[in-house]
This record gives structure tokens, sequence and C-alpha cells, in this order.
């Protein structure tokens, strides 16, 4: 079930009225504003509209929506990622990330302000944590908490979680930011790898305090291509291994001679990509991050076409 669906449910639940109800309201809504907007959107306006407010109301992971401002939920920390420091625009900061999970599913948190960091830093916040969050945004599928939000240690006891990334089969026109979706589509374009440096023990971005430690960096790479699934094209990134299953070597990506080589072989092949979409805010467009890929199975794809159509 995606994000629409699963907040015209809760929308339906809350006015007690049918599904279909609150489906053709959001249509009505979407042809109003001329598409405009998004079917969430659309719908949250809906649910504002009939007097519906979620603000205070705790909800399942699962049932956290693109777009959402006051999101409250409880969960336990499944991974738990370095603190990390900034600078952008001449502004230094810091920022601090896990992934809470329950028994519904999982997502990506950050936090913004120093005193939420601090709770981490400090130890308060750490591994198999369970902690309760009020009023955090929701973008690209994840919770960001600033200083408006809260993050609290919780007592409550949280033993069986999602611990494996939630996806749903989708077509690329179908796409939305925050959604993690698997697509079967085709290579239609590949961009030349762009190449960068990262602290070999901690993978993050190698820096001259690294080098003044006596580090020698570790040469990665990145990949850009465009997919096409018939029903729309989409810009997507690839690192490291997903690389590699699209199908070159490490010797065919860091040789740009032996790149331009290999680049046609990729080209018109058909693959099943899994990963999560995000708005490039340079171009201001849909673009997948590739967490895996995988190859087409012709028998397996037979039989799933043959499913679809009886």
């Amino acid at each position: 079930m995606d994000n629409y669906q699963k907040l015209v449910e809760r929308i339906a639940k809350s006015a007690n009225v049918e599904i279909e109800e609150i489906e053709r309201k959001v249509e009505a809504k979407k042809a109003k504003l001329s598409g405009l907007i998004s079917k969430e959107g659309a719908a949250q306006i809906v649910a504002a509209e009939l007097g519906i407010n979620f603000d205070n109301e705790r909800m399942k992971i699962s049932e956290v929506v693109e777009g959402m401002k006051r999101a409250n939920v409880v969960g336990k920390i499944i991974r738990l990622n370095p603190v990390r420091e900034f600078n952008k625009n001449g502004r230094e900061g810091k920022v601090a990330s896990f992934t809470l999970a329950d028994d519904s599913g999982n997502i990506r948190v950050a936090l913004w302000d120093t005193a939420h960091i601090a709770l981490v830093e400090e130890g308060k916040i750490a591994l198999n944590s369970v902690v309760e969050i009020t009023s955090g945004s929701v973008r690209n599928g994840e919770i960001h908490i600033s200083s408006f939000g809260e993050i609290k240690p919780s007592s409550e006891k949280i033993e069986n979680v999602i611990e494996k990334q939630m996806t749903h089969e989708k077509s690329l026109k179908e796409v939305q930011p925050g959604q993690n979706i698997k697509t079967r589509a085709v290579i239609v374009s590949a961009f030349e790898p762009r190449y960068f440096e990262v602290n070999p023990e901690t993978g993050r971005k190698f820096t001259e305090e690294d080098k003044n430690n006596g580090l020698r960096p570790k040469k990665k790479a990145l990949l850009n291509v465009t997919l096409d699934d018939g029903t729309e094209s989409i810009r997507s990134v690839a690192f490291g291994e997903q690389i590699n299953q699209l199908g070159l070597t490490d010797e065919e990506i860091f040789s740009l001679e032996e790149y331009n080589k290999a680049k046609e072989r990729i080209l018109g092949e058909e693959k099943y990509f899994s990963g999560s979409i995000r708005m490039n805010s340079f171009s201001n467009t849909a673009e997948l991050t590739i967490n895996a890929v995988e190859e087409v199975n012709p028998e397996e794809l037979i039989k799933e076409l043959e499913a679809k159509t009886n």
C-alpha cells in the first residue's frame, strides 16, 4: 500500500465515510487546482476541509506520509549513524541521523537541533533505544526534527520491528519523492562516472585533517543513468556495488577509456531497480537513488505478466 492509499484510509476512517467518497473528493480537488498538486497534497486539503487534524495523533511508521508537518511516532533505533559536521554557505553545523523502526516499517530520522544532537553525542539516545518523536516534518521519505519538534527516550518496550526497507513496485509515472520503489526499466543513457575520495575508515568525504593524520584516501565513483519503463523516464544515480550490478567492472568504472568501450554494453539492458525517490533540488525533478539491481528472469516475468492479465 502506497502513501496515498494509506492517507485516504486514515481520512475515511476518521470521517466515518467510504474510501471511494474520499477518493472522489481528492480527484475533484486535483481537477479544481488543475493538477498542480499531488494526490497526497489534495488528500491533505480534503482532510482539512472535513475538519480532520492528524497533528496530535500518534501513528505507526507505515502511516507516515510525505508532507506531514507534525508526525508523531514511537520506535526503536535499529541503525545509528555518526554525527556529521557540515559547512553550507559559510554556516557550520551538525546533523545526527538514524533509522527508526516499529512493527509496521522503518524510516530514516534526521536531527538538526543542537539539543537533540547532544542526546546522541552523550549516549542518551543510542542503538536499540526506544524513542518518542513529536512534531516531526516528513520530507523525501524521512522525518526531520528541528527545534520545533521533540525527541525523547521512551519507556515503552518494542521487541518486534521491521528492519528490511519497505519497497513498492511502481511504474515511473506513479513515483513520488519519499517513496521506496522497485521498478522494471531499461537503461537508455549513461553518463561519465564522477569520482570522489573518502576516508577509508569511515567512508565519509576525505578531508585535509584526514590527510594530516597520515590517511590515504579511497577512490569511489558514482554513475548517473537514465531509466525508462515505457511510462516515464527518470535520472538515476548508482554508487559502488550498484554500479557493478549494472554490469560494469571496477576496471571499467575507474578508467574512462575502458568505460567508454563498456558503456554501450549496458545500454538497452532491462533490469529491476530498487531505491528511493528524492527531489533533486538543483533540477527540481524526481531522481532515483539506486540501492539494488536485479536481473530479469524471463520465465518469472512471463508468469508475472500472465498473473496480471488473468
